[in-house]
Formats: structure tokens, C-alpha cells, sequence
């Protein structure tokens, strides 16, 4: 089962991973990232290309269902207007052991990070920039495009 959703609206966090958990999974391995106030950030705003933005985060899921045994992948993220607190986005990945699991999970937020069409804009008051890409989040993701599990 490969779950991939875009939305404004706030995370179900209890019900994505109920899901994982109907799989029949031994392990369910999750990551949620949350917007932080990094130096003053007051909301963070999310646009994306949407059909596209979807397809790529289905892309990554399916690599991710091909590269290990999963019986189920999530992969929720949010658009729209968010605050420090908020959930972002949600990963999760379900299989008969940790391993897989754990690995799969890091697989995609580390690539989803770079692969998936999203812009991020911060506002601190009454400022507001675009957020450009980090060399971090390259390395992590290259990581996964020179192995193979």
C-alpha cells in the first residue's frame, strides 16, 4: 500500500500510523518534520506544482517499496501557511523488520528533500524570503543514489 498526500490541512499523525500498522508490519519506522522558528520564522509557506509534485513523491515511494519489503509507505506533506509547531511532513514505512524499515524511512525524507517540487518562503515579521537549498540535504540525498540495499 503506497499512501502519498498533499494537503493544507494539519497531519493525522495517530491515523497515518494506524494504517502503517493494518499492514501486518512487524516494524513501522516514521519521521515527522516540524516547522521550527529558526532565528524568528513566524509562519513558513509551502507552493508546489501540483500533479507534478505528487507524481514525484510517488516515484519516491514506489523506488522505496522497490529498494526494500514494504507493506505499506506514507508520505504526507503539507502546503499552504504553517506555523513553528506545525507538522510539515510525514513519512512512514511499514515491513516485517526494523531494518528495513528505519532505512526506508530515511531514504525518503532524505531524498524527498531534494527531488520533491516544493518552495518554501519564511516570514519573520514583516520580512519574507525564499528558502534556497542546503549542500546538506544534496549530501544526504546522494548518499541513497550510490547505494543500493
Amino acid at each position: 500500500m503506497i499512501d502519498v498526500r498533499i494537503q493544507p490541512e494539519p497531519i493525522d499523525l495517530a491515523g497515518a500510523l494506524a494504517r502503517a500498522e493494518a499492514s501486518g508490519a512487524g516494524a513501522v519506522a516514521s519521521f515527522t518534520g516540524i516547522v521550527r522558528d529558526d532565528g524568528g520564522v513566524t509562519e513558513l509557506f509551502l507552493e508546489h506544482y501540483p500533479g507534478v509534485t505528487e507524481r514525484a513523491l510517488g516515484d519516491l515511494a514506489a523506488e522505496a517499496a522497490g529498494r526494500w519489503p514494504l507493506s505499506a509507505v506514507t508520505v504526507i506533506h503539507r502546503v499552504g501557511a504553517m506555523v513553528p509547531g506545525d507538522r510539515i511532513v510525514l513519512v512512514v514505512a511499514a515491513s516485517a523488520h526494523r531494518q528495513a524499515a528505519i532505512e526506508a524511512t530515511a531514504f525518503l525524507i532524505d531524498r524527498l528533500k531534494t527531488e520533491a517540487p516544493f518552495w518554501k518562503r519564511e516570514r519573520r515579521g514583516e520580512t519574507a524570503s525564499w528558502v534556497e537549498p542546503r549542500a546538506s540535504d544534496d549530501a544526504a540525498a546522494e548518499r541513497w543514489r550510490s547505494s543500493h540495499t
